[in-house]
């Protein structure tokens, strides 16, 4: 873990008298493959947060959800999770495929607790995990560097209402996205989704989905 912190990190222990202190905290929490309750605590997440950047440096972050397991730990270097339908972009699908590197961050917000993995992804064309996802589009598959957790103090306790019912689910059909009726929007959609917006409940404007999401109905 000697290249754990780079100048910059050093230069602000040293400044705040904490360099002793982080190389502790280091000894003490971070490794490198999924013990049992890395395992465990990451497979019972329903959401996480993912970090990406691009090939010119610029980080983005992205909330993903799903089922409770929809991230899998393949092996004690591996794990994986769906990428599923989404607004077209590809920001972290793309950037991954650009520069590889990825910060995942688990939250249970209830107790609370949390934990960080890094590592290098990779997007697979026809992986065949797909198959055990329904609605999956790509699956990613990340080669873990480091897991570590984190002090809860600063996490602000919730609880959960529901799910969304937007995750895909192999019992039934996922709803169409209320964003995708949106009516300047036809042309841009894919062939496959221009027809669907009639059975959805119709075209509707920007306006109108506004204030759906504002009402937590989109």
């Amino acid at each position: 873990m000697s290249d754990f912190f780079g100048p910059e990190q050093r230069a602000l222990q040293q400044r705040f008298e904490t360099q002793a202190l982080a190389d502790a905290v280091v000894s003490v929490t971070v490794h490198d493959e999924v013990q049992d309750t890395d395992r465990a605590f990451i497979e019972s997440r329903d959401m996480f947060f993912l970090s990406t950047v691009n090939e010119h440096g610029q980080p983005s972050c992205s909330y993903k959800g799903g089922e409770p397991g929809f991230v899998r730990v393949l092996d004690a270097n591996t794990v994986a999770f769906p990428s599923y339908d989404g607004n077209g972009m590809f920001m972290s699908m793309g950037n991954i495929r650009a520069t590889a590197k990825v910060g995942l961050l688990f939250i249970d917000f209830e107790l609370p607790n949390r934990l960080r993995l890094h590592g290098t992804a990779s997007v697979v064309d026809a992986d065949p995990l797909l198959a055990q996802y329904p609605g999956a589009e790509l699956i990613v598959r990340v080669a873990v560097s480091q897991l570590f957790i984190n002090c809860p103090r600063y996490v602000h306790r919730y609880q959960k209402v529901s799910s969304s019912r937007y995750v895909p689910k192999a019992s039934c059909e996922t709803p169409f996205a209320t964003w995708k009726r949106i009516d300047v929007l036809q042309d841009a959609l894919p062939a496959r989704d221009q027809v669907r917006s009639g059975p959805a409940g119709g075209l509707i404007s920007f306006e109108e989905y506004f204030g759906k999401a504002a009402r937590g109905e989109a």
